[in-house]
């Protein structure tokens, strides 16, 4: 039987997708994870690691990873979507890598909680973010120095017990291309926030300034100034249609419309398709969803197509914080978040 691969997007730095119409399972396999990386993948020396957490802390630590696993485990399941997810449907067009829809993918991540080890190092009074640094380090074509990856989360955020530093992945170690031997999951934010080959963590009390948190991931509403730019953080309500696709030749008859949704705030509640291009709508029914909110939610919808012609096919979710699918996506100059409403266009023959 074949098998469905990677779209690639880039290969210096690797950045490729998920073939999103082949999901199938609640968790994907390493295979088909897709990649998403800013410089070429870092060389750390995995024979003498040590995780160190530093900074505005009373008692700095040095932990192996022998250590590491045997202090007690969380297991979270979770969706990574890529803040730059469907880039390409972005109108005027904006630079950067054009995602389609297959920047995003999920399953079990297995590791201790950020919470222990912070409460461990003891937290001074004042502190205020939590910067994780990745291994992985290079040039960037805005600035002249080296800046390894790094990103900062809020304290109340690095202290939510499902903040992990995961060593598993699908109850495997975690594969080297995904950040091997430790990455930080952080559920419902964007994956920018999940930091892989982790090199350390510092606690510090003011606002961090690195470019991967002041200059990229930032939604910036105007094309040539930074008035009412704002940080990228948690994930947009949103959903994809994984079948038929966009242009897809169908007989007449019955035919399973089907996606995933998933949102950053809450979870889902409801799904929504148009086939008549949004003059009317009908709910389609939800799979099996996790209590937490971290994953997303397969949908379906029974489809009586009886008349020929060319159908536009419109999806829209909406969450527990009353968060609908935008008909238009928040246009910002860097392309993060886009989840405007999921269309495509299919012809019944």
């Amino acid at each position: 039987m074949e098998k469905p691969y990677l779209t690639t997007r880039s290969l210096d730095p690797e950045n490729q997708e998920t073939p999103y119409q082949f999901i199938e399972s609640d968790h994907i396999e390493n295979r088909l994870f897709f990649r998403r990386n800013h410089f070429s993948y870092p060389t750390p020396s995995l024979s003498n690691y040590w995780l160190s957490i530093n900074g505005f802390i009373n008692n700095p630590l040095l932990i192996s990873i022998q250590d590491l696993v045997t202090m007690p485990s969380r297991t979270v399941k979770n969706v990574l979507e890529c803040s730059g997810n469907k880039r390409s449907n972005f109108e005027p067009k904006v630079f950067g890598e054009q995602w389609d829809k297959g920047a995003i993918s999920q399953g079990y991540w297995k590791g201790i909680s950020l919470k222990t080890l912070l409460e461990a190092a003891g937290i001074k009074e004042g502190a205020k973010e939590v910067v994780v640094e990745g291994y992985d380090f290079g040039k960037r074509t805005d600035l002249d120095h080296v800046y390894h990856y790094s990103r900062s989360i809020p304290l109340e955020t690095a202290l939510h017990p499902d903040t992990i530093i995961a060593y598993k992945y699908n109850d495997l170690p975690i594969p080297f291309r995904h950040g091997f031997p430790l990455r930080l999951i952080v559920p419902q934010w964007y994956a920018m926030a999940s930091v892989k080959w982790i090199k350390q963590i510092s606690v510090v009390d003011s606002n961090f300034k690195g470019p991967f948190q002041s200059i990229d991931y930032v939604y910036y509403p105007n094309k040539d100034n930074s008035i009412g730019a704002f940080p990228v953080t948690k994930m947009n309500v949103n959903s994809t249609i994984q079948k038929p696709l966009n242009m897809d030749t169908l007989n007449t008859g019955r035919h399973q419309i089907k996606g995933i949704a998933w949102t950053g705030q809450g979870h889902i509640i409801k799904v929504e398709i148009s086939t008549d291009n949004g003059e009317n709508w009908e709910t389609a029914t939800l799979g099996n969803q996790d209590p937490k909110g971290y994953s997303w939610v397969p949908w379906s919808f029974e489809w009586s197509a009886s008349e020929k012609g060319e159908y536009t096919i419109l999806t829209k979710a909406t969450d527990s914080s009353r968060r609908t699918q935008p008909s238009v996506p928040f246009w910002n100059r860097k392309g993060y978040g886009y989840n405007a409403i999921d269309k495509i266009t299919v012809k019944i023959e």
